[in-house]
């Protein structure tokens, strides 16, 4: 990796600034100073010092974010806020993105890394990572939906949702349900609730795989993962 973009991605500046950084002789490898911007380094191998203080290398980040609702999850968007407006600087600096996504107007658990292999491990289909929803139902959730839900549900497309667990809180007018499904079709909690003849009013994701949601993340408030959250993330299923 070139010192210059490796400065730049540890926040360190510009470009431009950081090649002013290099030709004042502030940056060196092993004890050796570093003028020229394209000198290739290994910051998993090499002792980066700058200013005198060693450089601390991070290829990977892991955010857990409480999605508020009206932000969409994407990094870029021409009309609405996205959850990457939300970070600090210091973090949209290694360019994370988000893991699977969340709609519009729902909140909670959100994943967000530069880390593509665990983001695909998390997304597959194969690997079936359970993700837990809590959300106020439009009508009577029944132990008959229950049952339906746990066969599978067929959407409006067509579809035959795999099996999914609905624990019902409470019933009546306005249902409180927890959902955990396997996969991450558009809208579909809605389009599940939809298909049993009642409406999504209120949805929030609780767990993805055994990773929860720090009850103490307000919304749209956001913090790196612990060592132990990241190794449940990788190990989902046990």
């Amino acid at each position: 990796m070139r010192i210059d973009k490796l400065l730049a991605n540890m926040g360190y500046g510009s470009r431009k600034e950081v090649k002013s950084l290099l030709k004042k002789g502030s940056v060196n490898r092993d004890g050796v100073v570093i003028k020229d911007p394209k000198t290739h380094v290994d910051p998993n191998k090499d002792v980066i010092s700058v200013f005198g203080q060693k450089l601390e290398y991070r290829e990977f980040v892991y955010l857990m974010m409480n999605k508020p609702p009206g932000v969409v999850s994407a990094t870029e968007d021409q009309r609405d806020d996205t959850v990457v407006d939300l970070l600090e600087p210091e973090d949209i600096l290694f360019e994370p993105f988000p893991v699977g996504r969340l709609d519009k107007d729902t909140e909670g658990l959100l994943l967000l890394t530069n880390d593509g292999k665990l983001a695909h491990q998390l997304l597959s289909p194969k690997k079936e990572v359970g993700k837990t929803y809590f959300a106020v139902i439009q009508g009577t959730v029944t132990e008959d939906d229950q049952k339906m839900f746990e066969k599978g549900v067929r959407l409006d497309d067509g579809y035959v949702t795999k099996p999914a667990k609905l624990n019902i809180l409470s019933s009546g007018n306005e249902s409180e349900i927890e959902l955990t499904i396997t996969e991450g079709k558009f809208h579909q909690v809605k389009r599940m609730f939809e298909a049993v003849g009642k409406r999504v009013i209120y949805l929030k994701r609780l767990t993805m795989g055994r990773l929860e949601l720090d009850k103490e993340l307000n919304t749209g408030e956001y913090r790196e993962l612990t060592e132990e959250e990241l190794q449940l993330l990788r190990n989902p299923q046990k």
